[in-house]
């Protein structure tokens, strides 16, 4: 009995013809390239910035800390000079002028944990209301979210039942819209 498939086989590098052949083979190809890519930053430290075009002309990127970061650092714009000198003077541990920038570089990090710690409470809360309309839901015995009884909603939950009632009410009219355009 010989064996079910060819298993790895070298294959002639050209231009693939076949459209399927080649999507298939681009989104195998590019998941491998941004896993290297990943990897090597991991490993090594390294600052990397991946970007490749897809056949279809969509963009895909990856970039350690960001691709932005990474082509600043190659070519600044201009305006850049200020972000430049403090990357320098970071890197630059000797520096006296360097200890208080790093105290700056610290501050900013406080910072932005300080806004993920405010982003993942605002997250709870919405989680909170969300639970608080599939309970009103489910007390009027309604199928869908917006059936939900608001006499059992609270204060807080009745400003962001009513944005997300006015978000459906747009999206119902926009889908309308476009059914309504003549093809």
């Amino acid at each position: 009995m010989g064996r079910p498939s060819k298993g790895r086989q070298r294959i002639e590098i050209r231009l693939i013809k076949d459209a399927d052949r080649l999507e298939v083979t681009f989104s195998k190809r590019k998941s491998g390239l941004l896993k290297k890519a990943s990897e090597l930053s991991l490993l090594c430290g390294a600052h990397v910035a991946f970007i490749v075009f897809s056949p279809g002309g969509r963009a895909f990127a990856l970039g350690t800390p960001s691709v932005d970061h990474v082509l600043r650092r190659f070519d600044p714009l201009p305006g850049d000079e200020d972000e430049a000198d403090l990357l320098a003077l970071v890197q630059d541990g000797d520096s006296v002028s360097a200890i208080a920038d790093r105290a700056a570089v610290e501050a900013i990090v406080r910072r932005t944990e300080e806004t993920k710690a405010l982003v993942a409470a605002e997250k709870d809360r919405m989680d909170a209301v969300g639970e608080k309309v599939r309970q009103a839901m489910a007390k009027a015995g309604g199928k869908f979210w917006w059936e939900a009884d608001v006499e059992a909603l609270g204060e807080a939950e009745l400003p962001e039942f009513a944005r997300a009632l006015r978000r459906l009410r747009d999206n119902v009219q926009r889908h309308v819209d476009l059914l309504s355009v003549p093809a």
